[in-house]
């Protein structure tokens, strides 16, 4: 099993091309944690910001991919995308993970913990800070995959992260360097 995890793409196509042709090969799955093509109203527009290039690559794609709706998503962006895109949340299982994913712009970790817990997930997956965030608290993994595109790294390197059998992997998409790593099991 090799699932990639991403978040906050914002529409960037041209960092969605690399980081897809670069890093998912062989994957089973995408889950998104939401802003998938809209660059947001606190946003600079990037000079890659093409949410019609990105919508189209997203519908070629030959693995399913899981989207939740983030706070820059919205209804008109469902509609350009063969994919469900109108979720605040989703419940999945992939391999030994029970996973919840929701943005988490509404949520402290203290919320998600909870929600994963009455969901019995051992996976909460988030995005929103453009930041990565990799940790085990009360038993469940809490995991934002930062933004490929948008980062807010102090380095502003881009980030995803990959469900690899029992392990998690966050990495740089800049050069595939393991920024951290969990073991579930």
């Amino acid at each position: 099993m090799k699932i990639a995890v991403v978040s906050d793409t914002h529409g960037c196509a041209q960092t969605w091309e690399i980081m897809y042709r670069e890093h998912m090969k062989n994957i089973d799955s995408i889950i998104h944690a939401g802003d998938v093509l809209y660059h947001g109203p606190r946003n600079d527009i990037p000079a890659e910001y093409q949410p019609k290039v990105l919508s189209a690559a997203l519908n070629k794609l030959p693995v399913p991919f899981y989207a939740v709706q983030g706070n820059c998503d919205a209804e008109v962006d469902s509609m350009v995308l063969d994919w469900p895109l109108y979720a605040p949340l989703i419940f999945l299982q992939q391999g030994d993970f029970q996973i919840v994913v929701q943005h988490g712009h509404t949520l402290s970790d203290e919320e998600k913990v909870k929600l994963a817990k009455r969901y019995h997930a051992n996976l909460f997956i988030s995005g929103h800070t453009h930041v990565p965030v990799l940790k085990k608290t009360e038993g469940v993994i809490l995991l934002n995959p930062g933004s490929p595109a948008m980062s807010k790294r102090p380095d502003n390197r881009g980030t995803m992260a990959f469900l690899v059998d029992h392990k998690i992997q966050l990495i740089a998409i800049d050069n595939g360097e393991v920024l951290k790593e969990e073991i579930y099991g």
